[in-house]
């Protein structure tokens, strides 16, 4: 697998951020959908990766910078029909490793809060993430899980 820099707007890309923002509102109502479009994606503060493997889109992941110390996971996807093949856990691993690179000193995710989301839990609980209270603009919500690890 290579983990890249990668453009949003890429058309493959582009089509598995489209899924991903399409399957967020079919499980959360519109005001509790977080994901972000390709616009918001290409901001200074946004980095944001791929996971390929023989040029195959297997994935993709960004971290956003918060403040000096504190990043955001964000747009942790893999195609639906490409699950199971250790693409997400290689991408969360990525963003963890460039957050402590920068010298984050926690790196924080909302992902949703029902069971369509365990498998997401999971996988950042088994890297050391834990539950928190709403961080950055977020606010409680029901739909809605934080998360944050501290590096």
């Amino acid at each position: 697998m290579q983990i890249q820099p990668d453009d949003p707007s890429r058309p493959d890309v582009l089509a598995l951020l489209e899924e991903h923002l399409r399957h967020m509102h079919e499980l959360s109502p519109p005001e509790s959908v977080h994901a972000l479009d390709v616009s918001a994606l290409q901001r200074p503060e946004i980095t944001f990766w791929s996971v390929r493997q023989e040029g195959l889109l297997l994935g993709c992941g960004a971290l956003k910078e918060l403040d000096r110390s504190h990043g955001e996971v964000k747009s942790m996807r893999t195609p639906q029909s490409l699950r199971r093949r250790g693409a997400g856990r290689a991408v969360l691993a990525h963003i963890i490793e460039e957050a402590r690179r920068r010298g984050y000193r926690r790196l924080s995710l909302e992902t949703g809060s029902v069971q369509a989301f365990r498998p997401a839990w999971c996988l950042y609980e088994s890297f050391g993430f834990i539950h928190c209270t709403a961080f950055a603009d977020y606010k409680p919500d029901p739909y809605s899980v934080f998360m944050t690890l501290k590096l």
